[in-house]
């Protein structure tokens, strides 16, 4: 049995980093430990994320996405800054490249005034004055949107922490929790552990290890896969920022686009087909337990019944690179198959309802003496230092 702590917080990627950071400094006299079932941080959503510094255009005014989302982009830029951390505000486009995409454009436009971002709609022409390369009918710039490497901010978040007099242990992969009159015990791989409070922020895990803790989200984690290829070094200079299509409405991913990575590569992508294991990086990578989970869940399958032509489309993109270009073509139509490489993937920890519906803002449960971050979608990775600073005015 290890040191009793006043808290523990489980999961090692952005948004639990960022939690222990805030409660080190919080209550600097706190023992604080942070449990982590790999053997490095942020192997997983945070070390396979796009490194977009999103902006909070497409979020719905008033959601805690959006409002995470505009502090965010400002606290990570001050952070990034402050700890000489590369990245770039560097803006992004969106564009419409069918008469039919123009009113959902302006729509986007009204919800960014709505959530008080400096955006504005710009003429074909003045999209190819910032992309050159790029054949729409109209755009919006969207200026504060940036760029950076996550992987390098929650290592730096870690060491933080660390500095502070927190401590942080790998290879504890929860098996279960029992409850005491003053503690909990965590259960791990690595031995057992007790704490005052838990804060579970285990990502693509997280539903899982709320019921191991007693408590039902009412959501459980569907795991989709993002597959993304990369620009061949000679075909770089088709993309200086962001681009960015016109999303479908009725669909809850944002299409496939092109991204300026902060090392200068670009990637295009991504599509998002299911993904048959929750750390599923590979089309061939499968695990039982996952997979049964997702199919005897009623919510899945209401979720594809109302999806099912979009979700075909994911698919074929998936298996078939020519129609991955074609979908980027539409965006810049030079681009062609021998100029993209297969890159690295990752997988959208997603919360869906009984009734089908995804949770389309944060979820965050309250258990016996704990927290259960069960839904931390994008813009997480941006509004890390916002909503760890949100958990622990919840934990105060």
């Amino acid at each position: 049995m290890k040191s009793i702590y006043d808290y523990l917080i489980i999961g090692g990627g952005i948004v639990g980093l960022a939690t222990a950071m805030i409660l080190g400094r919080r209550f600097p006299a706190a023992r604080i430990a942070l449990l982590e079932k790999e053997v490095d941080l942020s192997l997983h959503q945070t070390g396979r994320n796009s490194g977009v510094i999103h902006s909070g255009i497409y979020y719905k005014p008033g959601s805690f996405k959006a409002g995470f989302a505009r502090a965010g982009t400002k606290s990570m830029v001050e952070f990034c800054r402050d700890h000489g951390i590369p990245h770039n505000v560097c803006g992004k486009v969106i564009v419409a490249t069918r008469y039919s995409e123009l009113p959902i454009l302006q729509n986007l436009l009204d919800r960014g005034v709505q959530n008080g971002l400096p955006v504005a709609r710009i003429t074909a022409e003045e999209v190819r004055d910032i992309e050159p390369y790029v054949s729409c009918l109209a755009g919006v710039k969207v200026p504060t949107t940036g760029i950076t490497d996550y992987s390098l901010v929650s290592r730096k978040i870690g060491e933080l922490f660390v500095a502070g007099g927190g401590m942080i242990e790998f290879g504890c992969e929860v098996n279960s929790f029992k409850t005491g009159i003053s503690v909990q015990t965590v259960e791990t791989s690595n031995g057992d552990y007790q704490g005052r409070f838990v804060i579970n922020c285990a990502g693509l895990y997280s539903d899982r290890v709320a019921r191991i803790a007693g408590v039902d989200p009412e959501a459980r984690i569907v795991p989709f896969r993002g597959e993304y290829f990369e620009l061949v070094p000679e075909k770089r200079h088709l993309v200086n920022t962001l681009i960015y299509p016109v999303p479908n409405p009725d669909f809850p991913f944002l299409g496939v686009h092109f991204t300026k990575m902060i090392d200068g590569s670009v990637h295009a992508g991504p599509n998002a087909v299911l993904a048959l294991k929750r750390e599923g990086y590979h089309k061939s990578d499968f695990n039982l337990r996952d997979f049964t989970e997702t199919m005897a869940f009623p919510g899945f399958w209401k979720l594809i019944s109302r999806n099912l032509g979009e979700g075909l489309k994911e698919m074929h993109r998936s298996f078939f690179k020519s129609a991955f270009v074609h979908s980027l073509q539409q965006l810049i139509p030079e681009i062609r198959s021998e100029d993209l490489v297969p890159c690295k993937a990752g997988v959208r920890a997603q919360a869906l309802l009984a009734n089908g519906k995804l949770v389309d803002d944060f979820l965050i449960v309250k258990g016996d003496r704990a927290l259960h971050v069960c839904n931390a979608p994008s813009p997480a990775a941006t509004a890390a230092l916002e909503i760890g600073k949100s958990i622990v005015d919840q934990v105060a």
